[in-house]
């Protein structure tokens, strides 16, 4: 159904709820954005979701024509399905549960866990699960979000979740100040042998002057990795007059100096070091970076903690340093196999501030936000998400514009994109722009599904070439693009009025008023919204022309939403853009083309 079709719709909310939040709750009630709903690529608000659902193309089924009462409408609608595969805090899954129906099934097998995918929407898991490409198979495109309790993501297939168009979010901060402080209780335990003297004690032993242990003062701890928690870790380890280093080759060197932390080599940081702390992640760069060469560059005694990942050590080349006496002591609380064997210690903690991020960033997704934790996708800010929405409007309709107006055998291959700016060039971040331009021109010609996930690998998939190029404008630096230009390269068009003087297919839109405009196709400077369907005409300009048009459109009870002229030179030639609510039929179409004046004509659709 198209927009003319959901106006009704739209009338009885805007009728029914006078406020912007009840107007955008009865939205999400009746799933008047299917699409949107559960794709991350278009963040609603309450100021934003009418012009949403008046800017997107519903089903039959979308269409409600009458209202019951709120609870009514709750309950007419499936709630999505979220699956939680391993033992999340309550109150992260009383938050899931006020958002959807929460399957809490644990100790899945493999087999079990493909069958649950299959008929949920998300799925959560810790590190315990393994999402793997399998997993994201069995899903056939359903899963759209999944969230990882909990820092790390090695047990997630990322290529696969990103071909799948899933996202894939973790919480990062929840646990920070818990795993630092973990990590500090570990060093402390180890150096004064707390442990092993508990251990003696009960066992009704007297070994005081055995377990005595090392001091912590003008020792120097090495952090390997000074993310959020490795930074957290120094915070406490300067508190307890220890020297501390860092290796982190991508840690702000300002940040490192703020703390009194020198960052150094790695090679530097392990040879130096009394005790190493690890909270670095598991990639193939870091697995088993711990090994008998590292060891072997130690100084003899120094202590290793790790609350990070288990697979960074090898823990075969860790006994052996032990028993050489090159490492006096190891405090480990993960391993590279989970859960270890009975003759390892593994202490788990369960974190109800992770339950709560991890929660939200799900329920987030699943409504069409973008998550800050996104691991798999850009992370753009919310203020900047908010000020870019008319924009990713915008880019999605000129990129479903310009694959129309291809055409021939040979298929779209090279696309350039010209962002016009008044902004600095660091101050414009457009990735979301892009994915947008891309799902426009990869969706209507084929049945892929593209969002903000996945839209990069599709591209180079099909083989498109999308280049970007940023312009420098004297515009309101207030709005973060002035203009946006496609153009396609080496194709034949089905308008050759597109054609710029370079030989490309180009269009060129603007937003103006919140609302996405064509401004310009090919060399011919037109004002239309893009809104509803678009006809181009490419005609000789001559007195009468809109009004035959008109005619035409009026007698079949299509509505003109817009329509503008553009030329290049008077009485020469010019284009008419016109915006339409419906799709005229053939015959009309044909009448249309057969004005005498009309050279060529094209319909669009938006």
């Amino acid at each position: 159904m198209a927009l003319s079709s959901s106006c009704s719709t739209l009338k009885a909310v805007n009728s029914r709820w006078t406020s912007p939040a009840p107007k955008l709750a009865a939205i999400r009630r009746h799933s008047l954005l299917p699409e949107l709903r559960y794709t991350p690529n278009v963040k609603l608000t309450a100021t934003n979701a009418l012009r949403t659902v008046e800017q997107t193309t519903l089903t039959e089924d979308d269409h409600l024509s009458t209202y019951g009462s709120d609870q009514d409408d709750q309950e007419s609608l499936p709630k999505p399905r979220i699956l939680v595969a391993e033992k999340l805090g309550e109150a992260g899954v009383n938050l899931l549960k006020d958002f959807g129906d929460v399957d809490c099934s644990y100790e899945l097998s493999p087999e079990d866990l493909k069958k649950k995918v299959a008929e949920s929407d998300a799925l959560i898991v810790r590190s315990g699960t393994k999402v793997t490409r399998e997993v994201f198979e069995a899903a056939k495109g359903r899963l759209k979000v999944v969230g990882r309790a909990g820092v790390g993501i090695d047990n997630v297939d990322l290529q696969a979740a990103t071909e799948y168009g899933c996202l894939v979010v973790n919480a990062p901060t929840a646990n920070t100040v818990a795993a630092a402080e973990h990590g500090i209780a570990l060093l402390a335990s180890m150096a004064r042998n707390v442990a092993q003297a508990d251990a003696s004690i009960k066992a009704g032993k007297w070994e005081r002057s055995k377990y005595v242990g090392v001091s912590l003062v003008g020792k120097t701890l090495a952090i390997m990795g000074f993310g959020k928690v490795g930074t957290e870790v120094a915070r406490r380890a300067k508190g307890l007059g220890m020297n501390v280093i860092s290796h982190d080759p991508y840690a702000p060197a300002d940040r490192a100096r703020a703390l009194g932390v020198e960052l150094v080599s790695f090679d530097q940081a392990i040879s130096t070091a009394d005790f190493i702390s690890l909270h670095m992640p598991l990639t193939p760069a870091t697995k088993k970076v711990f090994n008998d060469e590292t060891f072997s560059k130690m100084k003899k005694g120094v202590r290793l903690i790790n609350v990070a990942r288990g697979g960074v050590i090898d823990e075969d080349a860790l006994v052996r340093a032990l028993d050489s006496g090159v490492v006096a002591q190891a405090a480990l609380d993960v391993f590279c196999e989970e859960p270890p064997s009975k003759e390892s210690r593994l202490i788990q903690h369960e974190n109800e501030g992770v339950a709560i991020e991890i929660a939200e960033a799900v329920a987030g997704a699943l409504r069409g936000e973008l998550s800050a934790t996104a691991v798999n996708a850009p992370m753009v800010a919310p203020e900047v998400l908010s000020e870019l929405a008319p924009y990713i409007v915008l880019a999605e309709k000129l990129g479903r514009l310009a694959v129309q107006l291809a055409s021939g055998g040979k298929g779209v291959q090279s696309i350039k994109v010209v962002y016009r700016s008044a902004r600095d060039r660091d101050d414009l971040d457009t990735r979301l722009l892009r994915a947008m331009i891309t799902k426009g021109i990869i969706e209507p010609i084929s049945d892929s599904y593209v969002n903000l996930v996945n839209a990069d690998f599709i591209a180079k998939q099909k083989g498109l070439r999308i280049s970007e190029e940023r312009t420098v404008v004297e515009s309101s630096p207030e709005y973060p693009v002035d203009s946006i230009q496609v153009q396609i390269s080496n194709v034949e068009s089905s308008f050759a009025g597109a054609v710029s003087d370079g030989g490309a297919i180009s269009i060129e839109g603007k937003v103006k008023y919140g609302v996405p405009h064509l401004t310009c196709v090919g060399s011919f400077g037109v004002d239309v919204s893009l809104e509803g369907n678009l006809i181009l005409c490419r005609q000789v300009d001559q007195p009468g022309m809109i009004g035959q048009v008109g005619n035409i459109l009026g007698e079949q009870n299509v509505n003109v939403s817009f329509m503008s002229v553009g030329r290049t030179v008077v009485r020469k030639q010019a284009i008419m853009a016109i915006g339409v609510d419906e799709e005229p039929d053939k015959k009309t179409l044909e009448r249309i083309g057969g004005v005498s004046a009309i050279e060529e004509f094209v319909f669009l659709k938006l």
